[in-house]
């Protein structure tokens, strides 16, 4: 009974409720065929950063507020002149959450911040890549409790990814549906 209070909600959900229910949906045989979510990835790309350095130092404190964990910085490949972008530059920051503090960003996402999009009237259910995985962006991260108004530098923008082991990307949407996410009708 103990480990149950300890583990996140959202995977006692899934445990408990989801699987049966895609089971029954998908009519899979063995409990190991039913999908599940194996990560989650929140990046922010900063364009910004050749014109202002100390836009890093912020996003990062932005994204660790949000997701828990430290980002790593991703650097670009290949330099490219146009974008007076040399190689080896910052140009973007990244988290990637498995296990609890997947599941209580998940929970995080769902119950606080999803809902105070402003005019918000569902998630796009076409924003999966046919491997079962879904990507949904972002435009700033002030939705989120953990960031406080007065303490940013400016809005930026946020890529979340949710990585699964659905082999269509039917069986991604039940499982994402079931977890409670608020698709678009």
């Amino acid at each position: 009974m103990v480990a149950q209070a300890l583990s996140p909600r959202l995977k006692h959900k899934y445990k408990t409720e989801v699987i049966p229910a895609l089971q029954q949906k998908h009519e899979y045989k063995n409990i190991m065929q039913v999908p599940r979510l194996e990560k989650i990835v929140v990046s922010i790309g900063l364009g910004e950063y050749i014109q202002n350095h100390k836009a890093l130092d912020a996003a990062i404190g932005d994204l660790a507020k949000i997701t828990g964990q430290k980002p790593i910085t991703v650097k670009a490949k290949k330099s490219i002149a146009n974008f007076k972008l040399r190689e080896g530059m910052p140009i973007g920051i990244k988290v990637t959450l498995r296990g609890q503090m997947m599941y209580e960003f998940l929970d995080r996402l769902i119950s606080l911040a999803i809902p105070r999009i402003r005019d918000f009237r569902g998630i796009s259910n076409r924003a999966f890549d046919s491997r079962g995985n879904y990507t949904i962006g972002l435009k700033d991260q002030l939705i989120f409790p953990e960031i406080d108004y007065d303490k940013i530098d400016k809005p930026r923008g946020m890529n979340i990814t949710f990585v699964t082991t659905a082999n269509t990307d039917a069986e991604a949407l039940s499982l994402l549906t079931e977890f409670g996410m608020p698709f678009r009708k």
